[in-house]
């Protein structure tokens, strides 16, 4: 029977060494415990990001398989086993209906938006958000009223409805898939990540 949990549930407090990722063995520099790893659910499907440590927990307690390993290994007085990158979960996690309703950052919206200005379709650069439907004029702070701006775009539009200004998103915004907060979690997406991670809206 499936466990039901949220993402940030795989983040839980198991008891290891202080400083240490197995028994007895030193936190090394290059790395140590202070990575990221990509966990997927039994389904393969990718549904959170956590430390190298409790990544390293849920394989020793077998409750997870590790599917990419980096170029060194963890070590032990008694025990090696490989740095995970990439670890998929034994048993199901059934991830609840709303798990999209996590809290609106500027981050989840631009990496929903795929770090494009919504109005002019312009990459990157210095990226802001809009309310699509002003606040002044009864518009929500929600994932279907907010979209990414680059300034121009913003302050060319400023407080008028989209009509008014002659400016409607290039996409209808909505709330995003899970695998957007992979992207959020991460400040950068290892190359053996991406087969990992479909893009999702």
């Amino acid at each position: 029977m499936a466990a039901t949990a949220t993402p940030e549930a795989l983040e839980g407090r198991d008891p290891v060494p202080a400083g240490a990722v197995l028994p007895g063995a030193p936190e090394r520099r290059r790395g140590g415990t202070s990575g990221r790893v990509l966990v997927l659910n039994a389904s393969y499907e990718p549904i959170n990001v956590c430390t190298v440590r409790r990544a390293t927990v849920l394989f020793l307690k077998q409750r997870a398989e590790i599917l990419e390993e980096g170029g060194w290994r963890l070590h032990a007085e008694s025990l090696t086993i490989p740095r995970p990158v990439v670890i998929r979960l034994v048993t199901y996690v059934r991830i609840p209906r709303d798990a999209h309703s996590r809290k609106i950052t500027r981050r989840a919206i631009f990496a929903r938006d795929r770090w494009t200005c919504q109005y002019c379709g312009r990459e990157r650069g210095k990226l802001t958000v809009d309310h699509v439907i002003p606040r002044s004029k009864g518009g929500s702070s929600a994932w279907d009223n907010i979209v990414t701006s680059c300034a121009p775009c913003n302050r060319r539009k400023g407080d008028r409805l989209p009509r008014q200004a002659e400016m409607h998103p290039l996409t209808h915004p909505s709330p995003p898939g899970p695998t957007i907060f992979v992207h959020v979690a991460a400040s950068a997406i290892p190359p053996v990540w991406e087969q990992y991670l479909p893009l999702a809206a």
